[in-house]
Formats: structure tokens, C-alpha cells, sequence
């Protein structure tokens, strides 16, 4: 069975000496794993396609007991403008498509969701002041993911009941700021060091409710930018 769809790239890994096997959220599947024939080949740019966070329009094989679909047709949704080509989008790129990954367990599709995810990646390719996005991403998503965030008290108080230590006055500020604000709107102007403390507690935050929410490794990436 043939199903049309949009997709998100998450990432993909090797397989065999010119395949991969590339995991794409969906917008009428949800979590899906595709195999991809040839596309390693020096001979064609195909690789492209399946960047970090590539939005796709996608004709798939949809058969039901199988773990591993195939792609009919893809195409580029929306051709990025930024992302590819700086340096610190890349890095978030990465960052939150590990996120992404550990984050989205439904199988089911989930329109809102991935309606959302479109938008902030359009936003994000868009946005020519972008180092505090992944934040806000963070608490945003948390919404469609069952667990918002309302307010900073909320966040310290669960993750005080964790184990965890107090937020100063200048945390309670920013992350308050960060949840009162969307991504082009957001005037705050943190270093690297306040930055990397916020995404730290959002981490966590994330790791209280989801189950094996892992570490993100492309936290440590981010913490040298």
C-alpha cells in the first residue's frame, strides 16, 4: 500500500556499502524507518535528502509487521536557505534532531505535532538571530510531548523533588522570559555559560518524563559554542 505523506528527517545510519536506513517522522505514520538504496554513491547527490531536519513530501510504502519501509518518491518540501551553511545552525540541527529521536516513541502520526515541528524548522532556517531557539524549542515541544512547561517554580519544583539544585534569581528570570516569548519576539541576551545552564535543567526536566531519555550527546557540542 502506496501512502503520500511529509516527512522530517531524524538522521540515518550505514548500511551495506551504498545504503542507509534513515529514520523519518511523518506526518501520517508518525516514527518511521526507511531503507534507501545507492544513495552513497559518488555519482549522485541523493545524500542531500537526508540531511538533519530535511523536510520532505514522500510517497511510502506503508505495509503493515514490517520494521523497515521503502521510499517510492521523495522531494525536497522545502529547500533550506540557512541551516546547511552555518556552522552553529548545524550543530542545533543535530541537537535537536537527537532530541527528536529519544522524544518521539508514538508510532501513531500526530498532525498538530508534526505541524509544529514544520513551522519551528521553517522558523529556525528563517531566523537570523537564533542562539537561544533550541530553548524555547525545548519548552515548546514539551507541551505536544504531555509534560508543558508553565511557569520556572514548576520546573524548579520538580526537578528540586528530583535531586536537583535550586535555580538562582537570573534562571527563574530567563527561563520565565523564554516561556512568555516565541522565537522571533525573544529579546534576552545570555552567554554561552547562562545558555548551556538553562538547556541543562531542560534536559533534565525532559529526562523526569520521558523513559530512557538518554544524555544528548550534541549537548557537549554546544556547550563549546
Amino acid at each position: 500500500m502506496l501512502t503520500k505523506t511529509q516527512g522530517i528527517v531524524l538522521g540515518f545510519i550505514r548500511y551495506k556499502e551504498s545504503s542507509i536506513i534513515v529514520r523519518i517522522y511523518t506526518k501520517d505514520l508518525g516514527l518511521r524507518s526507511y531503507i534507501v538504496n545507492g544513495v552513497r554513491n559518488i555519482k549522485t547527490s541523493k545524500i542531500a535528502l537526508f540531511q538533519p531536519l530535511t523536510l520532505l513530501d514522500l510517497v511510502v510504502y506503508n505495509k503493515e509487521k514490517t520494521d523497515i519501509q521503502r521510499i517510492s518518491e521523495i522531494q525536497i518540501a522545502y529547500p533550506f536557505q540557512s541551516i546547511p551553511f552555518k556552522p552553529y545552525k548545524i550543530s542545533i540541527s543535530f541537537f535537536l534532531t537527537e532530541v527528536l529521536t529519544k522524544s518521539l516513541k508514538d508510532e501513531a502520526g500526530n498532525i498538530e505535532l508534526f505541524d509544529f515541528l514544520e513551522n519551528s524548522i521553517k522558523i529556525f532556517d528563517q531566523l537570523p538571530h537564533f542562539a537561544n531557539f533550541h530553548l524555547q524549542f525545548l519548552i515548546q515541544l514539551s507541551e505536544f510531548l504531555g509534560f508543558a512547561i508553565h511557569d520556572s517554580t514548576e520546573l524548579q519544583t520538580q526537578l528540586i523533588q528530583a535531586g536537583y539544585r535550586l535555580f538562582n534569581s537570573q534562571h527563574h528570570d530567563i527561563i520565565n522570559e523564554l516561556i512568555s516569548s516565541d522565537y522571533s519576539t525573544s529579546t534576552l541576551n545570555m552567554n554561552g555559560v547562562l545558555r548551556s545552564e538553562i538547556a541543562d535543567y531542560l534536559l533534565k526536566f525532559y529526562a523526569l518524563h520521558l523513559e530512557n531519555f538518554e544524555t544528548i550527546q550534541s549537548f557537549e557540542i554546544l556547550k563549546g559554542l
